[in-house]
């Protein structure tokens, strides 16, 4: 076994080893060692560099539903807790969802008597005000989300983490085995042994190399994603406004999130895109624009088709929303990239969270439908409560 002698040797015994440094795998670790147990981390890459940090860091805490609703309220105060403590930034900056037709204002109407209090219902003048978009029917404005910076927030994570004693992480190793004993498992890593009395792994699209039958009920997929240069609208307010101020949240998203699929009107804005713009549809398209402090936006996202190609053919569709959304004739792309997202492989399935024991005192922990960023650091305390 190769073992790099200038990294310092990892602990013999912990109380629990997370594999994956993700932002699902930090979240465990994090939830154990406030416990009071003894935690080693270890990822196979150099530094965070999974689906989370390819995201736009958007917290979407008030559109979820049912039990992912109540990890993505506990994940948001976990959120403001962690960047105090580990040094990052953490905007309350909230989101705006904005309508530009009465079914789709009917779609968000029914969000504010579900949600009341955390579901602010504006008319168009009020979306103008708090965005860059001009020509809103109307729009709800979600006060509890929250937006990070993804890359950023996870390394500083890691750092507070591995500063503390009985706690430990080791990127560039990669866990190989796990012998599960009596009350312990003996983890096999690229550095060396390790026994735990119990294992999280989180490794994402990955966990299939680990464990095939939990890869088996998740399916992997990659939405695609741009940087784009500041918009110029007309009015010279709008840019700053799009900086300092809410995530901005388009209509696509009601097909997506939990909180949605009560209202009656999200099958009839369904049918009006079926008719005028069907390829919303054909690339499961989910606009979100969230601004970077040099005023340019991530827009994400749209499904990338399966093969080895990125397709023009979505990139087309978000720019066209996108620009239509904030009025201007024309967005220019700074990058392009692609991010892995799970989904489960039974599509009657709704929750969100896929949670084994493949092996006694072993739990892999699964986040899909692009949710870790919103539930992660929620979810964690049930896991943690029924390992110890």
């Amino acid at each position: 076994m190769h073992r790099d002698r200038s990294l310092p040797p990892l602990p013999t015994k912990v109380d629990l080893v997370v594999v994956g440094a993700g932002v699902v795998g930090l979240a465990h670790a994090v939830e154990a060692h406030a416990r009071g147990l003894s935690v080693l981390v270890v990822d196979a890459a150099p530094r965070p560099s999974g689906a989370t940090v390819r995201r736009g860091g958007h917290v979407a805490v008030t559109t979820q539903a049912s039990t992912a609703l109540a990890c993505a309220l506990a994940s948001r105060e976990r959120w403001l807790k962690l960047g105090r403590d580990a040094g990052f930034g953490v905007r309350e900056c909230g989101s705006v969802v904005v309508a530009r037709h009465p079914d789709e204002l009917a779609v968000l109407d029914d969000l504010v008597a579900a949600r009341a209090g955390d579901a602010v219902a504006l008319d168009g003048r009020s979306v103008a005000e708090r965005t860059a978009v001009p020509d809103a029917l109307g729009g709800v404005f979600l006060p509890l989300d929250l937006r990070v910076e993804p890359a950023a927030a996870l390394t500083a994570v890691a750092d507070w983490l591995g500063s503390h004693p009985q706690a430990h992480v080791a990127w560039g190793t990669a866990a190989q085995t796990f012998d599960a004993g009596s009350g312990c498992t003996l983890v096999r890593t690229a550095r060396g042994e390790v026994v735990a009395r119990r294992v999280v792994v989180a490794v994402g699209h990955d966990v299939g190399q680990l464990f095939w039958e939990v890869g088996a009920t998740v399916e992997r997929r990659r939405r695609q994603l741009l940087h784009v240069e500041p918009p110029t609208p007309g009015d010279p307010g709008a840019g700053a406004r799009l900086t300092t101020g809410p995530v901005v949240v388009g209509p696509t998203t009601f097909l997506r999130d939990g909180a949605y699929a009560a209202s009656r009107a999200v099958g009839v804005v369904q049918d009006r895109w079926r008719s005028t713009r069907p390829d919303v549809l054909e690339h499961d398209v989910h606009l979100t624009l969230c601004a970077q402090p040099d005023g340019s936006l991530v827009v994400g996202d749209g499904r990338m088709p399966a093969g080895p190609g990125r397709s023009e053919a979505v990139d087309h569709v978000l720019l066209r929303e996108a620009a239509e959304l904030l009025g201007v004739e024309r967005l220019a792309v700074r990058s392009r990239w692609s991010a892995p997202e799970l989904v489960r492989t039974a599509a009657a399935e709704r929750d969100p969270f896929v949670v084994t024991e493949p092996l006694p005192g072993v739990r892999t922990v699964t986040v899909t439908d692009g949710l870790a960023t919103t539930t992660a650091l929620g979810l964690a305390p049930r896991v943690v409560d029924a390992l110890f």
